[in-house]
């Protein structure tokens, strides 16, 4: 059985959008979820809000972990993430990428590169264009592309970037972004 993963990314208005994206996702879920937001926070506050609104492991990631299906991890702030050929995490301290560390593109990037068509990237509300390119890369080869709504975004930017730049998304809204998910695998 192939690896699996789930990589979002998002910014502005991203607490209350991932509040519906990762509320009561399905617990024998066989994807790893890793998710990138700009918010000046520590990753465990993150896991703390997202651990009560479901019965998955939320962590923040740690450099050279196993990335494990059944968890939900977050960046940790001020580094990028990024995923190893041998699906574990790398973190760097390398420059910010469309001002930001962690970067959306960081992630998408490497996890195109290893999960291949196994993987779904999924943008959500933010005010800058990170996650244009990497969500690009993901489609690129082979993986399954999600963008929420603009119309429902906090702020549009990040969404309307991707769909710019990415032809064969998926445009819908944050509840139905829940329940892609629970669907996958079925």
């Amino acid at each position: 059985m192939n690896k699996k993963a789930i990589v979002i990314g998002v910014s502005a208005g991203g607490i209350e959008a991932l509040k519906i994206v990762l509320n009561k996702l399905r617990i024998n879920m066989d994807y790893a979820i890793i998710i990138v937001i700009h918010i000046n926070n520590k990753g465990r506050g993150l896991a703390n809000i997202f651990g009560d609104i479901n019965q998955f492991i939320v962590k923040e990631a740690c450099d050279k972990e196993n990335v494990s299906e059944g968890t939900i991890y977050f960046a940790p702030p001020n580094y990028h993430l990024s995923i190893e050929e041998d699906y574990t995490f790398s973190l760097s301290i390398e420059e910010k990428v469309n001002y930001s560390r962690p970067s959306v593109d960081v992630l998408f990037n490497s996890a195109a590169e290893v999960y291949m068509d196994d993987l779904v990237g999924i943008i959500l509300t933010g005010a800058n264009s990170d996650g244009e390119i990497g969500l690009k890369r993901v489609s690129e080869l082979g993986g399954k592309c999600i963008v929420q709504d603009p119309k429902e975004a906090f702020f549009d930017t990040m969404p309307l970037a991707a769909i710019k730049s990415v032809e064969n998304c998926k445009v819908i809204k944050l509840s139905e972004i829940n329940k892609f998910i629970n669907e996958l695998g079925d």
